[in-house]
């Protein structure tokens, strides 16, 4: 983001991630309301900060962005508002237990979870063709990581399925993203061309 801030323009950056996961941290809120699955305060609190931080991120891609680029960010904003309202209808209108509430809204969550998660691995083929980790961000590798294995332990201390499938799986994907970067670290060759990095990380985004 402050690449884009400082040069004031998105150039070739995707919004796409940041447009999902603010799709996800919408349903995770949803999924830890009283009326859904109750007793899960640091699901809702925690997940609506994640929301905050995608809205800040998405904003300033639509300050930054074309209209071209602009229109499509808005028409995806578009139509997650109106999944999350046809969701949320159908939910509290047709679904009349928590139990039943959180069933529907868990398993959607445990497969947007997972597509967060796997995102990073579309870099690794590339890491093991070119034996580089210089395009595989190690702070988002570690933080996804970490972020897996805390929420796994709190799932793991409520019972809870439907966090504990996608962030058992989420601690996987990230120790092996954490697993090629040790292998390639010492292979890298930090002092590749500046102009052939950035080609290659806009690709892997």
């Amino acid at each position: 983001m402050a690449t884009i801030v400082k040069g004031k323009s998105v150039q070739e950056f995707k919004s796409d991630p940041y447009v999902a996961t603010l799709l996800n941290c919408m349903l995770w809120v949803f999924y830890g309301m009283p009326f859904v699955h109750p007793d899960s305060l640091l699901v809702v609190t925690i997940n609506g900060c994640g929301f905050v931080i995608e809205l800040a991120y998405i904003v300033i891609f639509l300050i930054y962005s074309p209209a071209s680029k602009k229109k499509r960010i808005l028409l995806a904003l578009l139509i997650e508002v109106v999944f999350m309202v046809i969701l949320i209808f159908i939910t509290m209108t047709f679904l009349h237990s928590t139990k039943a509430r959180s069933m529907l809204i868990g398993l959607l969550c445990i497969v947007f979870n997972i597509i967060m998660y796997a995102s990073p691995l579309t870099v690794l083929k590339m890491v093991i063709m070119t034996k580089s980790v210089k395009y595989m961000p190690f702070t988002l590798s570690l933080a996804n990581f970490c972020n897996g294995v805390v929420w796994l332990i709190y799932a793991l201390l409520k019972l809870d399925p439907y966090i504990l499938v996608p962030n058992g799986l989420g601690s996987l994907f990230g120790m092996l993203q954490l697993g090629l970067y040790a292998t390639y670290y010492t292979s890298t060759n930090w002092d590749e061309d500046d102009t052939k990095r950035s080609e290659v990380e806009l690709s892997g985004t």
